[in-house]
């Protein structure tokens, strides 16, 4: 039984499936999200009841959520796939890169997008003032990411921590401040998704 990923179109499937192609196993890609009706909302929500994708069901059925708790399994589970580092020390500073995107950018990222989930009967200035907010907090949190983790981060032979950063960046008008604030950050990112275990995929999530 192949891996099943539920996800959708620009959203954080697309480092799972950059990932499990570096594992190279099979898998399936089932169109779900909580935000498309007419996806598969309710096999999503079966599997996870906080709909969240990318969901991952491994082939003994088991379920996994959360894209860093993902990648680490991957990485643990096909050591040779490169997804996680060989050397003790090298691994922990990129499980600490994937839990702080996770922990610090994706979670600014889901206030940016659903400001009323932070605030009782919100009015639409309110959101604003919320977005703002958090944007700022994205940003900032991106900029320590850069100046933590550039001198571990492979733009040549990327892994998990670079699947993850690449796609996660793409978010919030993310890529327009780093190029501005952390240009060196951001020419590692582009070579990072122009690197051919990359590119196909991203052509797939963000055609245009």
């Amino acid at each position: 039984m192949p891996y099943t990923l539920y996800g959708t179109r620009g959203s954080g499937s697309a480092a799972i499936e950059i990932a499990l192609a570096a594992c190279k196993q099979r898998f399936e890609r089932v169109t779900a999200s909580s935000w498309e009706p007419q996806s598969a909302q309710r096999e999503l929500t079966r599997l996870n009841p906080m709909r969240q994708i990318p969901t991952l069901v491994l082939p003994d059925g088991s379920v996994l959520s959360e894209s860093a708790a993902i990648l680490i399994h991957l990485g643990l589970a096909h050591p040779a796939s490169g997804l996680l580092p060989k050397a003790a020390a090298a691994r922990a500073q990129a499980i600490r890169g994937l839990v702080f995107i996770a922990a610090n950018c994706y979670s600014a990222v889901s206030v940016i997008d659903f400001p009323e989930r932070w605030i009782l009967d919100a009015e639409d200035a309110d959101k604003e003032r919320i977005r703002r907010a958090a944007r700022a907090r994205l940003q900032l949190h991106w900029d320590l990411f850069a100046d933590q983790f550039q001198p571990i981060l492979d733009g040549a032979d990327p892994g998990g921590l670079e699947f993850l950063a690449a796609v996660v960046s793409k978010w919030s008008g993310t890529r327009p401040h780093l190029r501005e604030h952390r240009p060196r950050f951001m020419a590692t990112l582009e070579r990072i998704e122009q690197h051919p275990a990359v590119a196909p995929v991203f052509a797939r999530h963000w055609p245009h």
